[in-house]
């Protein structure tokens, strides 16, 4: 419980670190007063939108004035959506939750039998294969890959939807396209953890005791190569959500990622630093999760 607390108190300056970044990013990148007034607007009316909204202060009272508000969460209101940034977020969060699991389940059912397969049967046809399929899946770009499914499976035989959210069937083509990279990625790193483990002497000493190989590399090996595996699901959470905003946009999948980049293209900014700490936090949380299931995984790991 100590390290947990200590951890969660040192979420407090990272999120403050990415929150002056972000907020100097908004700051240099131009006035968004432009874009919340009509062509037309007199130069009276700008200054007083700017003064109203607080542009006309320092950089540091605006900075601070910033702070004062997130910690109450409001990020502020979106000139687009005409409503509290947010809550627009909160809107599209689901649906990249959504994205995302289904990613992850597809990377898991792929990775896992594949790279146990693949370093049981070391240097064989079969470990040539997955290796091979491994490279190739990590080097497709995400936008790329979901072309390509496009093509193929909507336009082509027609079975899948393009894009949008609504069914299962709306699903399967975003989820594959984010999840091949993360498979590819988790099948080298459990083939190259089992295939340390299973050289390990208690693994050959389970073997002379005559122990079955199924169970020698399910029970015994498997197990211990969790743990580095645990460490890759956790760090693709920030893959996740980087792939979700190419992904998101390709499909149009309304989720957080889409959401970023419409606001990005409009400078919405009220949404760009919700949806950046948002995004943070999340990242953050995951890796706070993983160092707890290392303990969980393995007892002699200490929470240092």
């Amino acid at each position: 419980m100590n390290y947990i607390v200590r951890r969660m108190l040192q979420i407090i300056p990272v999120l403050l670190i990415i929150s002056f970044i972000v907020f100097t990013l908004v700051f240099i990148a131009g006035d968004p007063v432009a874009l919340m007034l009509p062509d037309d607007a007199t130069l009276e009316e700008i200054e007083q939108l700017r003064e109203s909204i607080g542009l006309n202060e320092p950089f540091y009272v605006q900075y601070g004035s910033y702070v004062f508000r997130v910690v109450q969460g409001d990020f502020g209101e979106s000139f687009r959506y005409g409503q509290d940034a947010l809550s627009v977020v909160w809107e599209r969060l689901p649906a990249t939750f959504e994205l995302a699991i289904a990613a992850i389940i597809i990377a898991i059912m792929v990775a896992i039998p594949f790279g146990i397969w693949s370093a049981t049967k070391q240097n064989s046809s079969i470990d040539l294969i997955a290796t091979g399929a491994a490279v190739v899946g990590k080097a497709m770009p995400n936008f790329w890959l979901g072309i390509m499914l496009i093509l193929f499976f909507s336009v082509t035989l027609g079975v899948l939807p393009v894009s949008g959210r609504g069914s299962f069937a709306h699903l399967i083509l975003p989820a594959i396209t984010l999840g091949t990279g993360i498979a590819a990625e988790m099948t080298r790193l459990i083939r190259s953890s089992m295939l340390e483990i299973l050289n390990q002497d208690y693994i050959r000493t389970a073997k002379s005791k005559g122990i079955k190989s199924v169970q020698v590399i399910y029970k015994h090996a498997f197990r211990n190569a969790l743990i580095p595996f645990v460490t890759i699901t956790a760090l693709q959470t920030s893959t996740l959500i980087g792939g979700a905003l190419i992904t998101e946009t390709v499909f149009a999948w309304p989720g957080i990622g889409q959401l970023l980049i419409q606001a990005v293209n409009t400078r919405d900014m009220a949404i760009v630093q919700a949806c950046v700490m948002i995004i943070a936090a999340i990242v953050i949380l995951m890796n706070l999760l993983a160092d707890i299931i290392y303990r969980i995984l393995d007892p002699r790991i200490k929470l240092d």
